[in-house]
C-alpha cells in the first residue's frame, strides 16, 4: 500500500505499521545532506567496508510490509566488496544521520533514534543546521552527546576516523 501512495514529493515511511509522512525538504536541509554525503563519500569511497547513501532510499527491518524509512544520509555496510541487495536492511547501515525535522523534532529523536539503534545501527545523528550541532547515540542505552566542535566516526575495522570540524561543515554547508 505504501507504493501507491500518490508522488506528491512527501516522505511516506513505515514504522511497526504506523505511517508517518514529512514534507519535502528544505533546501537548508538538502544543502547539509549533500555537505555531509560528500564528506561521507570520500572517507569510505577508497575503502571495501561501506558506501555513502542519501534518500530516496529504502531500509527495511523484519517486518517488511510494517517497517521502511529512508535515513537522510547513512552507511550502508559491503558485502564481499558489494552493497547489499535492495531494498537494504537495517542489519546493513553502520551509519544512519537525520537532518533535524523542524516540523516534527520527536521522530528524529525518538521514533527513528529507537527503531534504528533497537536495530542494530552501531551510530545514529541528529543534525541541528540552525543550532550548528550534532547529537550523537551509539546505542539504546547511551543518553546521547551534543558535539558544537567536532564529531569523529571510525566504524571498525578502519583505522583513521572520519573528522568533521563542524564549524567548518556548516560554513560549507550553509555559508
Amino acid at each position: 500500500m505504501l507504493d501507491e501512495l500518490p508522488d506528491d514529493g512527501n516522505r511516506y515511511e513505515l514504522i511497526d505499521g504506523e505511517l508517518f509522512v514529512t514534507p519535502a525538504p528544505s533546501d537548508v536541509h538538502q544543502l547539509v545532506v549533500l555537505a555531509l554525503a560528500t564528506r561521507l563519500r570520500a572517507y569510505l569511497r577508497p575503502t571495501q567496508l561501506a558506501r555513502a547513501i542519501i534518500s530516496p532510499s529504502d531500509v527495511r527491518r523484519e517486518d517488511r510490509q510494517r517497517n521502511r524509512v529512508q535515513p537522510d544520509v547513512f552507511a550502508v555496510r559491503l558485502v564481499d566488496g558489494k552493497r547489499p541487495p535492495y531494498p537494504f536492511d537495517l542489519a546493513d547501515v553502520l551509519l544512519a544521520a537525520e537532518v533535524l525535522s523542524p516540523s516534527n523534532p520527536r521522530y528524529d529523536h525518538q521514533t527513528k533514534r529507537h527503531l534504528y539503534l533497537r536495530g542494530g545501527v552501531p551510530e545514529y545523528w541528529i543534525i541541528d543546521p540552525e543550532a550548528h550541532t550534532f547529537a550523537r547515540w551509539r546505542s539504546v542505552v547511551d543518553p546521547g552527546e551534543l558535539l558544537t566542535e567536532r564529531i569523529a566516526w571510525q566504524p571498525s575495522p578502519l583505522e583513521t576516523p572520519l573528522v568533521i570540524g563542524l564549524p567548518e561543515f556548516f560554513e560549507d554547508a550553509l555559508g
